[in-house]
């Protein structure tokens, strides 16, 4: 048996979310799939991180035990091959030791938001961004994104449904800035809540827009009540980027 660690980029949209589900298709299901074809045995994908329905990835780092003899290159060819026409991608094979695991052996793991700040329509940015047609005040996002840097209890920024056992979460990273007319909020931790980039993200857009200042943020973090969101962004504009060891 070998461990094969396995670099992912996807397109979420057509997709239930990255773990396998009885309601609809996931990414784990098209891998596991194609692992299967290949290697006439059923194959079992763990992943650094899950994603919502219509969340993409950059880079997803899983791994997958097989039996059957294959070199790495090998078998990334016959993942793609046997993927399409599904928009899932396997950009990198290699060997990896038992031991290694790519959930459990993470130290990282970090995320990009895509906020599509114009007035127009998207068409080529359809399904892979948020447009927001009101002009953002992107320093004042940024400035009110640094109070959530650190060490908290994030349970108003945690999904009713999320499995963590703790809503206490170190976030090492939250920056916001803007290219053109295309405002990117970049967020890392070790690990996040369920709905917590996209819930920060939301309460941000808020700030951006006048809607919300930098205390309606703190005093939202402070109150550890789901009740006091402001705003849930979207998954549309949301990216798995990498994962760290």
């Amino acid at each position: 048996m070998t461990r094969f660690r396995l670099t992912v980029e996807f397109d979420g949209t057509p997709f239930m979310g990255w773990q396998r589900q009885a309601h609809g298709p996931s990414v784990q299901q098209a891998i596991e799939d194609a692992a299967a074809a290949i290697t006439g045995q059923p194959a079992t994908l763990h992943a650094a991180g899950r994603t919502d329905a219509g969340v993409h990835a950059l880079a997803m780092t899983a791994h997958v035990d097989i039996a059957k003899p294959i070199a790495p290159f090998r078998l990334m060819e016959a993942l793609n091959a046997h993927l399409k026409p599904q928009p899932v991608a396997i950009l990198g094979c290699e060997v990896v030791p038992d031991d290694w695991h790519a959930r459990f052996s993470c130290l990282g793991r970090s995320y990009l938001y895509r906020i599509a700040n114009r007035r127009a329509p998207l068409t080529l940015d359809r399904h892979r961004a948020w447009r927001i047609g009101r002009d953002l005040d992107v320093d004042s996002m940024h400035d009110a994104a640094q109070l959530l840097v650190g060490r908290h209890d994030f349970t108003t920024f945690r999904s009713a449904h999320c499995q963590a056992e703790s809503p206490v979460k170190t976030l090492d990273r939250l920056d916001v800035r803007r290219e053109g007319d295309e405002v990117q909020i970049e967020a890392a931790a070790r690990s996040f809540l369920h709905h917590q980039v996209r819930s920060m993200v939301g309460c941000l857009a808020l700030v951006g827009q006048g809607q919300w200042s930098a205390r309606d943020v703190a005093d939202a973090l402070e109150a550890r009540d789901r009740a006091a969101l402001g705003l849930n962004a979207p998954p549309d504009g949301l990216y798995f980027v990498a994962a760290r060891y």
